[in-house]
């Protein structure tokens, strides 16, 4: 069998990275990962629309009750339950398509969880870049209480609430009939180079 190949950007890239040990067998860990039969609260209540999470799949993360979008990606590495990459563009904002990357191994006490944001630094540093920089915090601790206790911690929840609250003030661009899967941004969109 051959080593599948990984696809980056091209050139210099800046990178944010955070890491966290979740106490789970890996296989929970990637199942909650991924599910998409419900919001998930360490992507921000974001629900997976998609016709099935694999290598070249579309997906949009679409708020709880459908009505709005606010991530669109395509999968470009999908190896369960080891290795999961997808391109990411927030639908509010024109900012440079990106690459996040989770990559998941089994150590002593549980799963050491990596979530990677990758921005090409022929890009200046956009509002997203710092945006997701600061959620991915968010989303390795969220997920790992989810994972080890069934909810999200108190801080999660309570933003969780704050963002409930402040739904009606969404901008009508982020509407998911504005946001068709086709609309999904692939490895076209940005400066992308394989290696093996």
């Amino acid at each position: 069998m051959s080593e599948p190949v990984a696809k980056h950007l091209t050139g210099e890239i800046r990178t944010s990275m955070y890491r966290v040990i979740i106490k789970a067998s890996i296989d929970q860990v990637w199942s909650e990962l991924i599910r998409s039969d419900r919001p998930l609260p360490f992507f921000f209540n974001g629900q997976y629309d998609t016709p099935g999470l694999q290598d070249g799949a579309a997906f949009a993360m679409r708020t709880p009750d459908g009505k709005h979008t606010l991530v669109m990606g395509k999968v470009i590495e999908f190896e369960p339950p080891h290795r999961y990459a997808h391109t990411f563009r927030f639908t509010t904002s024109d900012d440079p398509v990106s690459i996040v990357r989770y990559a998941l191994k089994e150590v002593e006490g549980g799963v050491e969880f990596t979530l990677i944001n990758e921005h090409s630094a022929a890009d200046e540093v956009s509002k997203s870049e710092k945006q997701m920089a600061q959620g991915a915090k968010f989303i390795c601790e969220n997920l790992k209480a989810l994972v080890e206790t069934g909810k999200a911690t108190t801080g999660g929840r309570m933003m969780l609430f704050m963002f409930s609250l402040m739904a009606p003030m969404t901008p009508k661009s982020a509407l998911s009939s504005n946001w068709p899967l086709e609309r999904a941004p692939g490895l076209d969109d940005i400066r992308m180079t394989e290696e093996a």
